[in-house]
């Protein structure tokens, strides 16, 4: 996937003046919210799993080379190979490589987001082979010139019955449809002989389990199942960070990632799959293999950051987030949207090349409020901003500005002489109207909005009246 996450802000300008767009985002807008909120009354104590799915991902982070080790044992004990890709490119040379050694000629996929990461689609077509999406979002997106993903969850959610309706019949040759019941037929029908003569199945991992060598899939479509048993060949995709210790503990993390992803108590399909094929099965792969991917975590891990490595992939930030629901998820530029993209997108392939995504936030806290492993999303995204602001990458005039500030409030009779002309001045530019139409050094803010005037008095005035009273 090509990164553009150093276009942000022209991106964000470009859909908000997308009506198709806009019109498809407050469509979607609050669903996903009001499906969690409804959900959690189930849990007797929200909080309580909250806590517990936090120390889970922490635990499994705190020795996560431990744990890996303890994977690969296990894995390979039941007849699995285990990979460990150290970059993007890795991941692509592992699959194709495996691909010969096996003769694969057709691959299907199950979602995985690690994948996107190297663009592996791209580079399996490359060599010659045939690649198939079976989630449906990025089957869509697959035969639309292999379109990026604008949501962790829901791949195509920007697109509209209508669009999905257009491209269907386009590509397949059939009579427009606009039931979402019948697309969704006529999809299945197009993906089953996929399923029955694909060599090789591809899917992600939402958890690999360290006691048993397992891989965990959630789905909601069934796809991931018979991506993963129907062909000969199985390669399961994902980060390091994925691994956790036990069974028991995906059955907490169970109650929390369906929940705060799409509403439901428990996706219809959750596979645990363990090792090869054995003697007697008739489903199953009869060669596994397992990629684990570093690509930039092992850095995270060891820095300030690192709490972020706790995502279990949910969703629920971007779900709440007023800035994502308003710009969608093209705007950041890479595989991961919304308040985690803005900070695993810099940790991953360099600040340098995401320098707007750290500030791609209000800093209204509702990413963090609602994170099922309490990730302190508005914190690292803080963190983030400092080290922009300490390697020089931010505008002069934003680091001048700032350091101006700090100087000033570091005085409190010049910082409140200060706000008391700034707010006049602010109210006289008000006029009748007080309202704001042009703002000297701050045309960003007022080109396409006008900002209402204070009311003359700052805050300690305003506070110190009051007290007389």
């Amino acid at each position: 996937m090509q990164i553009a996450s150093m276009h942000f802000k022209e991106r964000a300008h470009d859909n908000m003046g997308n009506a198709q767009l806009q019109g498809n985002l407050q469509k979607i807008k609050g669903k996903f919210v009001a499906k969690r909120r409804e959900s959690l009354t189930e849990l007797d104590d929200f909080e309580a799993t909250r806590e517990a799915g936090k120390a889970i991902r922490q635990r499994a982070l705190d020795n996560l080379d431990v744990w890996l080790e303890i994977f690969e044992k296990n894995a390979v004990a039941r007849g699995a190979t285990v990979l460990w890709a150290e970059t993007p490119a890795d991941i692509n040379a592992y699959v194709l490589d495996i691909a010969r050694r096996h003769g694969v000629k057709k691959i299907i996929k199950s979602k995985s987001m690690v994948s996107e990461e190297s663009a592996l689609d791209e580079a399996i077509e490359a060599a010659g082979l045939q690649v198939v999406e079976t989630d449906l979002g990025e089957y869509i997106l697959q035969i639309n010139d292999y379109e990026p993903p604008s949501h962790i969850i829901g791949p195509a959610l920007h697109k509209s019955k209508e669009e999905v309706a257009d491209l269907f019949a386009k590509t397949h040759g059939t009579p427009r449809k606009t039931e979402i019941g019948e697309l969704c037929l006529e999809a299945r029908g197009v993906l089953r002989t996929h399923y029955l003569t694909a060599d090789m199945g591809i899917p992600g991992g939402n958890f690999f389990v360290a006691e048993t060598g397992s891989v965990v899939l959630v789905t909601n479509e069934g796809n991931a199942t018979l991506t993963t048993t129907l062909p000969k060949v199985h390669v399961a995709i994902s980060g390091i960070e994925k691994i956790v210790p036990t069974l028991e503990d995906v059955a907490t993390l169970m109650r929390l990632l369906p929940r705060s992803a799409t509403g439901q108590s428990i996706s219809n399909y959750v596979d645990i799959l363990t090792g090869i094929k054995g003697e007697g099965e008739f489903h199953g792969a009869e060669h596994m293999y397992f990629i684990l991917v570093d690509a930039g975590r092992s850095a995270v891990l060891s820095g300030e950051l690192k709490e972020a490595l706790r995502c279990i992939r949910c969703g629920a930030c971007m779900n709440h987030c007023p800035v994502y629901q308003n710009i969608g998820g093209h705007s950041y530029g890479w595989v991961y949207p919304g308040p985690i993209g803005s900070i695993l997108t810099p940790s991953y392939i360099g600040i340098e090349k995401a320098l707007d995504l750290p500030q791609a936030a209000t800093m209204c806290n509702q990413c963090g409020v609602v994170c099922p492993v309490k990730i302190p999303l508005p914190d690292l995204l803080r963190k983030l901003r400092e080290q922009q602001f300490e390697r020089h990458l931010r505008p002069w005039t934003e680091r001048f500005g700032l350091r101006a500030w700090s100087w000033l409030a570091s005085r409190p009779a010049l910082y409140s002489a200060a706000t008391r002309i700034g707010v006049r001045i602010l109210a006289w530019m008000g006029g009748r109207e007080r309202l704001i139409r042009s703002l000297p050094f701050g045309g960003g803010w007022t080109d396409g909005r006008d900002m209402p005037a204070p009311a003359g008095k700052t805050f300690r005035e305003l506070y110190a009246g009051k007290a007389r009273r």
